[in-house]
């Protein structure tokens, strides 16, 4: 089956009470049982709820995975990951992370004695350099936020392998149509599904997808005990946006090709973020996994300073300034003060997060009308 036939049919089936072709809302906390233990598979709505298992079927299908596991945020689901640690284990990140993922690693679970080493992960020596006898994750994001450099993710879940260590990718900037990351050697993929997966800006939500059944009991269990889990409105809602998934990226990826060589040429623009041109470091292993390069495009300006920056995020009209990405609007976003905030501006330096850095989530409108309102506002 392909992508765009498992989008709408992969682990959905008309409803057998109703025939309902769009999955119900069962909006219920308890399942009514015939005796002690004997139910129809349903018993309480934290642990399991039809609305849910059928998303969760539909993620596993797109992430070529065997287990999905939903949760009510995408922090939710990393947070359910970090809790397969213990203290004294150490993990291994990328130096390019989103803020609330470095929040959650070194503020929240810091305190219960587990260590992060951050790295360049596209240079697979400097990660090797990091494994000890206590590395048991890696945590990977790819593309990064908001850099968009790209770590080879086959390299890097082999080396994983090879000591015995898990690995997680954050599929979110990518999406199962541009990337499968199980596919590739990966033990966990993860998606902040509020962003591509719902794709229309109404919805928060988290996912897991493995293939070891071991792992993913696990995280079953975890899901249930520690209860972060969505609503069957959210599941929903993700399940109506992953129906036009392969349509709004492969639309958004078209547009933010425009907008990049746009950008690139622009005389106020110093440096363009975006894995697409030959000229990006990460530019072949995008192309190697990765259907497209992505519809998220960073960019810095010639006047280097959070005042310039500002003169253009108060300016579009198109473009929303706001948190988030992946929906069918484009956004606009100052990640040093707004989604990168939480990460000290000495570590943002480092990686050539300034205080002029921009980062666009392109959407689906006509690209014209983008190109116009940016030009506009950088006037």
């Amino acid at each position: 089956m392909k992508f765009g036939t498992k989008v709408i049919h992969a682990g959905i089936n008309p409803d057998p009470g109703t025939g309902a072709v769009m999955t119900p809302i069962f909006q219920t906390s308890t399942y009514a049982q015939d005796a002690p233990g004997q139910h129809k598979g349903y018993e309480y709505a934290r642990t399991q709820n039809p609305t849910r298992s059928v998303l969760e079927q539909n993620l596993a299908a797109l992430e070529e995975g065997r287990f999905g596991i939903c949760f009510s945020s995408g922090m939710a689901a990393m947070d359910s990951v970090m809790k397969l640690l213990s203290p004294g284990d150490e993990i291994i990140s990328t130096n390019d992370l989103y803020g609330g993922s470095y929040r959650l690693i070194t503020k929240v679970y810091g305190k219960f004695g587990i260590k992060a080493h951050f790295v360049n992960m596209s240079d697979t020596a400097e990660v090797k350099a990091r494994i000890n006898d206590k590395t048991r994750l890696f945590w990977i994001e790819t593309p990064t936020n908001p850099m968009l450099n790209i770590i080879d993710i086959e390299k890097t879940c082999a080396l994983a392998r090879e000591h015995g260590i898990l690995s997680c990718v954050d599929n979110t900037f990518a999406s199962p149509y541009l990337q499968a990351p199980l596919t590739l050697g990966a033990d966990m993929v993860l998606h902040s599904a509020t962003k591509y997966l719902g794709g229309h800006s109404d919805v928060v939500h988290g996912a897991i997808v493995v293939r070891d059944e071991k792992l993913a009991e696990q995280l079953y269990f975890i899901q249930n005990a520690a209860g972060a889990v969505p609503g069957p409105q959210d599941c929903f809602l993700v399940l109506r946006g992953i129906k036009t998934l392969h349509l709004r990226v492969e639309r958004a990826c078209q547009n933010a090709e425009r907008i990049a060589h746009f950008l690139n040429g622009h005389p106020k623009v110093s440096k363009v973020y975006w894995p697409g041109f030959p000229s990006h470091p990460g530019h072949e292993t995008a192309k190697k996994q990765m259907r497209h390069f992505g519809a998220m495009v960073s960019f810095v300006l010639k006047e280097d300073q959070y005042a310039a920056a500002e003169k253009v995020l108060s300016n579009t009209h198109l473009f929303t300034l706001a948190e988030s990405l992946g929906g069918v609007e484009s956004l606009i976003g100052h990640p040093a003060s707004m989604t990168h905030a939480s990460i000290p501006r000495e570590e943002r330096l480092k990686v050539g997060l300034t205080d002029s850095l921009i980062r666009l989530s392109i959407g689906v409108e006509d690209v014209e009308d983008l190109i116009e309102d940016l030009e506009n506002a950088l006037k």
